[in-house]
């Protein structure tokens, strides 16, 4: 079965670094375009970073040069590096990647669960 699993959310004090990893289980399966989207309570989901697998990259502007989203295509990872967490920055994350599976020419959108980011001192 393909799906996203995520890990690495957790408490951490402003100023502070987090790194949530979303790996790509399922055989076959290999990354395209990787993206990290979080959503705080009573806002709406909003997008933090995207990766094509060229390497292209975007960031929202509230977390540019400070986070870092890159992947690691062998193993079917994808991170975001957190660094100078603000307690704004707290909200649920989730993984979202375009997979493509098997012989199939036209990937897939999947998400992750959504993990828990909280910063706070």
């Amino acid at each position: 079965q393909v799906q996203l699993v995520e890990s690495g959310g957790g408490l951490a004090q402003p100023g502070g670094s987090l790194r949530l990893s979303c790996s790509a289980s399922g055989s076959s399966v290999s990354i395209n375009t990787l993206g990290w989207y979080r959503q705080a309570p009573g806002k709406e989901r909003e997008l933090v970073a995207t990766q094509t697998r060229p390497g292209i990259t975007r960031y929202a502007g509230s977390v540019e040069g400070r986070f870092t989203i890159h992947r690691d295509n062998d193993n079917k990872v994808g991170y975001l590096q957190m660094n100078s967490l603000k307690p704004e920055d707290t909200a649920v994350y989730y993984c979202n990647a375009d997979l493509f599976i098997g012989r199939d020419p036209y990937p897939r959108d999947y998400w992750g669960q959504g993990t828990q980011v909280t910063v706070s001192s």
